[in-house]
């Protein structure tokens, strides 16, 4: 009984952060990119400097409309992810990830690597504004792993 109540309310924490990030549908930082269109692409390195964690770049500047093929690599020794969205949706997506540490993304805005892996996800910017990619494995983002988009 115990267990059942324990996956209940995990699956609800997880609708809850699902919701954080895509509003009826709609995603904060705009929406799934199409993978068959051209794109303009984007490395993104995610590693570990000691006891700082970063993305290389930390900054990126795109063009409302524009669709980014984000190539992601993981050159760290840990698990790190790619989680798209605006700094407060990464928030609150962060504080359900302290209680739940290992769990998996099937979000289009999100992307999880295990240590030297390859991994891609397309979007496409439709808002203007400042967004974060960040890692939200629970003391990752606290190390340094955050980014900025910019969309002009």
């Amino acid at each position: 009984m115990k267990a059942i109540a324990t996956t209940i309310a995990a699956a609800l924490l997880l609708s809850a952060a699902s919701a954080a990030t895509a509003h009826e549908g709609q995603f904060s930082a705009g929406q799934p990119g199409n993978a068959k269109q051209p794109a303009r692409t984007v490395k993104v390195i995610m590693k570990e400097d000691g006891k700082k964690m970063l993305f290389e770049p930390a900054d990126i500047t795109v063009r409302k409309g524009e669709q980014i093929r984000f190539v992601l690599e993981n050159d760290g020794s840990m698990d790190h992810e790619f989680m798209l969205a605006t700094v407060a949706d990464n928030q609150k997506h962060a504080e359900v990830m302290r209680k739940y540490p290992k769990m998996e993304h099937a979000d289009p805005n999100a992307k999880r690597l295990t240590p030297f892996t390859n991994g891609e996800l397309v979007w496409k910017f439709t808002k203007v504004g400042t967004f974060e990619y960040a890692c939200l494995i629970p003391g990752h983002r606290e190390a340094g792993m955050h980014g900025t988009i910019t969309v002009k």
